[in-house]
């Protein structure tokens, strides 16, 4: 077996129901899971030294494969819904024994022992079997890496089994098709079966912490980046894809605490990981030097192509899937955070990628405000980004996440708000959107402007900064901010015919209320009142 000189859990991975061939790797190092990978011709390198591999038929998380076992934790716990897919036990254990029996036969298999949460109060000890020594390589940078005096004696709390060659039988396994991706919070297990899709790795724990940590331990799981400035002032970053929060949390004059997926507890920001899974379609040195600089060695990166005939890869190229990405250890970013924990924050941005131009590009939330637009989870796509968009169409995700939630979106947005009155945040809304008309007839709001605003909130200008309310979403808009033009701050003055702008606010509103009224019956009236009000 290739084992290094650590502790080998050779038992219980027996106790599992494995049965060890003689090619168990144990904690290879990301060099080791490169030429592995190459071996079996399972990538290529591109000319930085990063490893580059398809992931197969899946490009992308199957939310309509993911489940969890209703059981006796889950079954009153769980908001079982569209991204909540109930399986029975009897399901789990079937998938299970597919796995168990399709690893054992495996030629070799890939085993991790790691750890989520930085805050070592609430650090969960985590073990990744799998086939690919590429998802291997992946679990190592995105989940923090424990030392050799903590891997003696490992106990892993949680256990994901990943065999991606697997087709289950959907008759056999309870699934709706070849491919799942199953948790029981029972057995403290994540099957992934039939996708080669790494992300369904790190979005299992994600969604197992964001279940443990409000839960058991009153701690707001949050899907959203986070940075910290030189003065100790912690900001966070919610937003849906498109809508810039990796692109403005990477600021070179603050520390970065993590790109995705934190906890905030009583006294801290914490990174659940140990690495960054960037997007990196369209990707440039000059817009993103930071995740540009990270794909060299140890990166892996997924889907892109090359230009022909090189090694280069082409990030416009988004022919396998628009969906392309890298994963890198946060120590890739020379301004990380070291632990990746920070204090809790100052100020939260709620990035939003809005179409059709209706919000300002900065605006001041109330605490009820905030706990609404948080449910609610507002961004637009645009046409030309999805087949068949022709028009901007308004998408919600409930706490900027709603596949990975378990819980009721009101559970989370009242926890965001005991926090936001008991430290006094600062809660802006940042539309990064259109302004002067919709998607198509307006413009699209200049990234300058957006850094300028930001700034300014993170520096404290806007705080005394005189604001107008806005007539239907009630939001504070300020009226002038340093390297912005005043007509810009409200949205109404940059259209040519305000009665246009008018009727334009009032559709998104009623999207809103619309929305929401899948989210009323379990939420404060408080919240409710925060939401938009209908002129008309």
């Amino acid at each position: 077996m290739s084992v290094p000189t650590i502790f080998f859990p050779g038992d219980q991975l027996i106790s599992m129901g494995l049965k060890l061939s003689d090619q168990v790797h144990y904690q290879s190092e990301p060099e080791e899971l490169v030429e592995d990978t190459l071996r079996l011709n399972q990538g290529m390198l591109n000319d930085t030294g990063a490893l580059v591999i398809e992931t197969g038929e899946f490009t992308g998380r199957s939310p309509k494969d993911k489940f969890i076992v209703q059981d006796e934790i889950s079954e009153g716990s769980v908001h079982w819904n569209e991204f909540n897919l109930p399986i029975r036990e009897e399901y789990f254990f079937a998938v299970k024994k597919q796995i168990t029996e399709y690893l054992s036969e495996c030629p070799e298999i890939w085993v991790r022992d790691a750890f989520a949460c930085a805050d070592p109060r609430y650090r969960m000890a985590i073990r990744v079997v799998n086939e690919h020594p590429a998802i291997n390589l992946f679990a190592y940078n995105m989940f923090i890496r424990p030392t050799e005096e903590e891997l003696e004696n490992f106990e892993p709390e949680w256990t994901i089994l990943s065999a991606p060659g697997l087709r289950l039988d959907p008759v056999v396994s309870g699934t709706r098709q070849h491919n799942a991706a199953i948790i029981s919070f029972k057995y403290k297990t994540v099957l992934i079966a039939g996708t080669g899709y790494t992300g369904e790795t790190k979005k299992g724990i994600f969604t197992v912490l964001n279940f443990i940590l409000p839960k058991d331990h009153h701690v707001l799981s949050m899907h959203c980046s986070a940075n910290m400035g030189e003065q100790g002032d912690t900001a966070l970053f919610f937003g849906l894809s498109g809508t810039g929060k990796t692109t403005l949390s990477a600021d070179p004059a603050r520390r970065l605490i993590g790109d995705d997926e934190h906890g905030w507890s009583d006294t801290t920001i914490f990174n659940f990981e140990g690495g960054c899974y960037a997007k990196c379609i369209n990707l440039s040195e000059e817009k993103e030097p930071q995740i540009f600089s990270a794909i060299r060695p140890g990166a892996l990166v997924e889907n892109t192509r090359f230009y022909p005939g090189t090694c280069t890869i082409n990030f416009d190229d988004g022919s396998i899937t628009e969906n392309t990405r890298v994963s890198y250890p946060l120590d890739y970013i020379s301004n990380a955070l070291e632990p990746s924990i920070g204090p809790a924050p100052k100020n939260i941005f709620f990035l939003t990628c809005d179409a059709y131009g209706v919000l300002p590009p900065i605006s001041k939330l109330s605490p009820e405000q905030a706990m609404y637009q948080f449910i609610s989870g507002y961004t637009a796509k645009v046409a030309g980004t999805e087949a068949g968009v022709t028009e901007p169409k308004a998408t919600f995700s409930a706490c900027f996440g709603a596949p990975f939630i378990p819980l009721h979106p009101a559970l989370y947005a009242e926890m965001l708000g005991e926090k936001l009155r008991a430290g006094e945040v600062n809660v802006w809304m940042v539309n990064t959107g259109w302004t002067g008309g919709p998607y198509g007839t307006g413009n699209r709001i200049k990234l300058g402007y957006t850094r300028a605003m930001i700034s300014a909130a993170l520096n404290g200008s806007l705080d005394a900064v005189e604001t107008v309310v806005h007539p239907v979403f009630g939001m504070k808009m300020p009226v002038r901010c340093a390297g912005v033009p005043s007509e810009l701050l409200d949205p109404r003055k940059t259209w040519a015919d305000p009665a246009a702008y008018d009727e334009k606010a009032e559709e998104l509103a009623k999207r809103f209320i619309n929305n929401f009224k899948k989210y009323e019956a379990g939420t404060p009236a408080s919240i409710l009142a925060a939401g938009p009000k209908l002129r008309f």
